[in-house]
């Protein structure tokens, strides 16, 4: 899977992708991600990439024409599956989506900045507006890598264990029940027998109950 990210202050990305989980996909070729700097597809002097909104009022907004023209170069190499622009009015995403999109095989996301992107950028070339909660950031590009994070780590051969995945919280709609290691008991804190018990159907069946429990208390609305 390709991932292209475009984004105005292209620094803020190059630690997520360099560590842990991401390195080891992209060490694999299963996930190649790519950051772009908008500010190399302007024509404006000094590398301008915003202006005042029409209208009046405060803050600035990104130009159409250096996102259609970074747009159109990187459509020129590759098809995009969807266009994603991250912003705070998007649909909400959660592991539903990322299951989706982990099926892509390109996927361009673009960072808003300031006060956000001219609207007929969003009415011709967007395809997905996605927000990660009810919230503000200062840009697009934290959503950017949580939304690389979450649908990487579900490509075929990122993870040890292919597994793990699947029992993630959000995967079947419950929370994921407590989990236990070493020291067995700690501070007089023991874990739960049934955990020891070798009996991996009671074992499973116990996990299955204190995730309904968990999800219940923390999130009766995903049970709905």
């Amino acid at each position: 899977m390709t991932i292209d990210i475009i984004s105005v202050v292209p620094d803020l990305l190059s630690s997520p992708f360099a560590h842990s989980i991401m390195k080891r996909a992209s060490d694999k070729g299963l996930l190649q991600v790519n950051v772009i700097n908008l500010r190399e597809y302007t024509t404006y002097a000094r590398a301008q990439v915003d202006d005042y909104q029409f209208g009046g009022g405060a803050g600035m907004v990104l130009m159409i024409e250096p996102l259609v023209n970074a747009v159109e170069h990187l459509q020129k190499e590759k098809q995009y599956d969807d266009v994603i622009y991250l912003t705070p009015d998007g649909e909400t995403f959660n592991q539903k989506m990322a299951n989706t999109l982990s099926l892509k095989k390109n996927l361009l996301m673009i960072c808003g900045h300031y006060k956000g992107i001219d609207q007929r950028f969003r009415d011709h070339f967007v395809t997905k507006e996605i927000s990660i909660g009810d919230y503000v950031l200062s840009g697009g590009e934290l959503a950017a890598a949580v939304l690389t994070d979450a649908i990487g780590r579900l490509l075929p051969g990122v993870l040890n264990d292919e597994t793990s995945a699947l029992t993630d919280s959000f995967q079947d709609n419950l929370l994921s029940p407590p989990v236990y290691t070493r020291p067995e008991i700690y501070r007089g804190w023991a874990i739960p027998n049934v955990l020891k018990s070798g009996n991996h159907k009671l074992i499973e069946e116990w996990r299955h109950e204190q995730a309904i429990e968990r999800t219940t208390l923390r999130r009766p609305d995903i049970l709905e």
